[in-house]
């Protein structure tokens, strides 16, 4: 079996195994990063080849159709700060309480990298909070309403005393899992809705978490 073939093999089992649970997120996600870095070597070469008059074969024109996929996402992705915990409100975050309860999260350290703020504020200044017209009781009601409707998001509580809402958000197709914080609070004659989402696995997240925040705060902001 040719590199390439191998290469292409690796990129697609990696979220298929991940998808079904046989091996963790981050596993899958190495096989696939590992096969789109190989299939990327392997597909240059083959067009090597082919400019050269040669034969390709079915292994390179694999490896060459993995590797534009593999480059597609990374230029997607391209920008993104290595760091994996955003928020609304760098000067005090949201704090994970529930979350820190939970199997996955045992020993992990929830608390926000003070180090992360100033990366958060040279990539994403645009990172705020919702503001509501409405009293906090109306505004909690609504921010956990939004989270309910959120796709992939699973609400894992909500005290309306402590005006908080943790979530767990998972990936479609190598179902990473993030924990998510919101904490309403009165602001004015209104509210404010902080968020903060974080992911359990890595050290960078391609923007997902922010993209998350974006999204929520806008999705309130219509409720």
């Amino acid at each position: 079996m040719s590199i390439g073939l191998i290469a292409a093999i690796a990129f697609v089992v990696g979220p298929v195994l991940a998808w079904l649970g046989i091996v963790s997120p981050l596993h899958g996600f190495v096989v696939f990063a590992l096969g789109g870095l190989l299939a990327l070597l392997a597909g240059v070469a083959a067009l090597i080849r082919a400019i050269r008059g040669r034969g390709v074969g079915a292994g390179g024109v694999a490896a060459m159709l993995a590797a534009v996929v593999f480059v597609f996402i990374a230029v997607g992705s391209r920008g993104a700060p290595r760091i994996n915990d955003y928020t609304t409100d760098l000067a005090d975050p949201p704090g994970f309480q529930h979350a820190t309860t939970l199997s996955p999260n045992a020993g992990r350290d929830m608390t926000y990298p003070p180090p992360f703020a100033a990366v958060q504020q040279a990539c994403c200044a645009d990172l705020g909070p919702a503001h509501l017209a409405v009293l906090p009781a109306e505004a909690f009601t609504r921010a956990q309403a939004a989270a309910a409707r959120m796709p992939s998001w699973t609400v894992t509580h909500a005290d309306p005393a402590s005006g908080t809402i943790e979530a767990v958000a998972t990936s479609r197709l190598f179902h990473f899992q993030d924990d998510i914080a919101i904490r309403v609070r009165p602001d004015g004659n209104g509210s404010r809705v902080d968020v903060r989402s974080k992911s359990r696995d890595g050290q960078g997240d391609m923007g997902v978490n922010a993209a998350r925040i974006r999204t929520y705060v806008a999705t309130l902001g219509r409720s």
